[in-house]
């Protein structure tokens, strides 16, 4: 994997995502994330030839390309965790995780995401503001809406990894971005217009100028509208959200033949109809027990 310099002590791995670390001297950095269980090799591959030992994780979020190796580097290490409440919650259990993945069954989570289970050593404060960690000083910006509880960190070089809550530009033609709350991910997303900072790290995958950011919030405002608005379209009358998601892969040609994608895909669309129910442009019924969905006049 590639390490890069973005700002001072603040760098990136070029792994599935971007992997920042911040340097604290001495061939100890801080992690922020640890990417996928698949990558684990090469990640501590490349920790070790740069001179590196992680003496702690600020973990953005519990989602399994951000926090996979969090308990191998807590073992290992000794590397110290740092999560949220409410994320350090989803990693408590095969059956908290079962809530992060939704339509995945208990089963499926076991085999493929065990390794998320973990216990953090530091819970992050629930407040906007400084946070000491490993000896630096970090700044902790909360962002809900991709996850309950995940943050963007400011490093001391004032780099900030926005994580989730910020998609690259290269990325802004996704077909079903994810998010928990499509409306509490807008708002966090408008939270960071007046942070200042002198970069933005965005985890999939890019970094971008204090210059650039304004336009680059803008397109994933506008992302999130354009694809309610597709998913808005195709409700032409009552229909369920098992059809409204299968019109939605007809759209944007999403013909997966593997079950573990093609529920992800009902899971991600659901998220849209729920932000479409939230701000009354589709409305809910029941036939025979069901759920339908209609729009609204204000649709």
């Amino acid at each position: 994997m590639k390490l890069t310099q973005v700002k001072g002590n603040t760098w990136v791995i070029e792994a599935n995502q971007l992997i920042p670390l911040y340097r604290l001297g001495e061939g100890r950095c801080v992690l922020l994330d640890t990417g996928l269980a698949e990558e684990l090799e090469e990640l501590e591959r490349t920790l070790l030839e740069a001179g590196l030992t992680p003496a702690g994780v600020l973990c953005s979020h519990a989602h399994v390309d951000h926090c996979a190796n969090n308990g191998y580097f807590q073992q290992r290490f000794g590397t110290k965790i740092a999560l949220t409440a409410p994320e350090a919650g989803m990693c408590a259990s095969l059956l908290t995780l079962k809530c992060y993945f939704l339509t995945l069954s208990p089963g499926t989570v076991e085999r493929e995401s065990s390794c998320m289970i973990h216990r953090p050593d530091v819970i992050i404060p629930a407040e906007d503001g400084p946070f000491s960690f490993c000896g630096a000083q970090f700044r902790i910006v909360h962002t809900p809406g991709h996850s309950a509880g995940h943050i963007c960190a400011i490093t001391p070089d004032n780099v900030c990894y926005t994580a989730d809550a910020l998609l690259s530009q290269e990325l802004l033609g996704a077909k079903l971005p994810y998010n928990l709350s499509q409306e509490m991910a807008i708002h966090s997303r408008e939270k960071l217009r007046g942070l200042d900072c002198g970069a933005y790290i965005m985890a999939h995958r890019g970094v971008c100028s204090g210059g650039e950011i304004g336009a680059l919030i803008d397109g994933n405002q506008d992302l999130i509208r354009r694809r309610a608005e597709d998913i808005l379209s195709l409700v032409k009358g009552p229909m369920t959200a098992c059809q409204i998601d299968e019109a939605a892969c007809v759209l944007h040609q999403l013909f997966t033949k593997k079950p573990r994608r093609s529920l992800r895909f009902e899971r991600n669309v659901r998220f849209f109809i729920e932000y479409l129910v939230d701000t009354g442009r589709l409305a809910e019924e029941c036939r025979n027990g069901a759920t339908y969905y209609v729009r609204t006049e204000n649709s």
